[in-house]
């Protein structure tokens, strides 16, 4: 059985870790709501992309060619994890999910060009059977997102053009509520042409249709490289989101461990003080018995 002072100390490391799960929880929460915001204001941005690419499309004297068969092709993965721990399944289950959907593309596993952002998620797909090619930092700020997407940017651009790569896929994390979040795949090259056709079709919201004076190609591949900028920042703000989720949500079970167990240890607390309280009164007791008796057994 733990002494009194035993059970002190314990109770104190069990309030001490209590008010730590407590502000990691309302600094999730805080950054949870931050980078939501980050997403909701990119929306403008991304509309004004979308209206370029609608006059492009309206004005341009071709339309985009399908895109040609993957066999003998390379595919392009950007996988985003998280940047630090204490984050439940968040990797694994991403890890997983971007190696079934890599699979199911058709391209073999020689043929792939993986990119990993954090080193946990580079861990689990090579312990998947995916080889990482390229790791990077998660960015662990909105300006750093910034910098890291206009990088990654760069990245696949090159290997578009030195390593042949003809299709890029984004796998993410999403939120689906406070605490919950789900894997995602976006497709960023080539772009989807049912979505383009779509694009295209879409009513213009003046009257007048915009002009412009650039080649139709150069502006075309400048609008595409801004749509997959926006993707880039969207997947890596909701990647954080969902990273955040993911740790509220484990912090909130172990803020229910943690109020158990100062239960039990509170528990165990009083009924040892009151022992020690009862053995004490016991001795008292004992010792003013003995006293008694000895004083009656004096003689007079």
């Amino acid at each position: 059985m733990a002494s009194l002072e035993d059970l002190k100390h314990k109770l104190k490391s069990a309030e001490d870790l209590q008010s730590i799960v407590k502000t990691m929880k309302a600094l999730a929460a805080v950054r949870i709501r931050e980078y939501e915001r980050a997403v909701e204001s990119l929306a403008e941005y991304n509309r004004s992309v979308e209206l370029g690419l609608q006059v492009v499309l309206r004005r341009g004297p071709e339309r985009p060619a399908p895109s040609a068969s993957l066999e003998g092709e390379r595919l392009g993965a950007v996988v985003l994890g998280s940047g630090l721990g204490m984050c439940g399944q968040f990797n694994q289950q991403l890890a997983q999910y971007a190696c079934e959907r890599m699979q199911q593309s058709g391209v073999e596993q020689g043929d792939r060009v993986c990119f990993a952002l954090g080193e946990r998620i580079g861990a689990r797909l090579e312990n998947l059977g995916q080889p990482i090619a390229e790791r990077y930092r998660v960015p662990g700020s909105l300006d750093a997102i910034t910098r890291t997407a206009q990088e990654m940017l760069v990245r696949i651009n090159q290997w578009y053009v030195d390593k042949d790569v003809s299709r890029v896929l984004l796998f993410h994390h999403r939120l689906r509520g406070s605490t919950s979040y789900q894997p995602h795949m976006v497709q960023l090259i080539p772009l989807d042409l049912d979505w383009l056709a779509e694009l295209e079709s879409r009513r213009w919201p003046s009257r007048t249709i915009p002009m412009f004076t650039m080649r139709w190609r150069n502006l075309l591949a400048a609008l595409v490289r801004e749509y997959i900028f926006v993707c880039l920042y969207r997947a890596l703000a909701e990647s954080a989101a969902s990273e955040n989720a993911s740790r509220l949500a484990a912090m909130e079970a172990a803020e229910r461990n943690i109020r158990d167990r100062l239960r039990e240890l509170e528990a165990s607390f009083h009924h040892e003080r009151q022992s020690a309280i009862t053995s004490e009164l016991l001795d008292i007791v004992s010792g003013f018995e003995a006293l008694r008796e000895e004083d009656e057994g004096a003689p007079l």
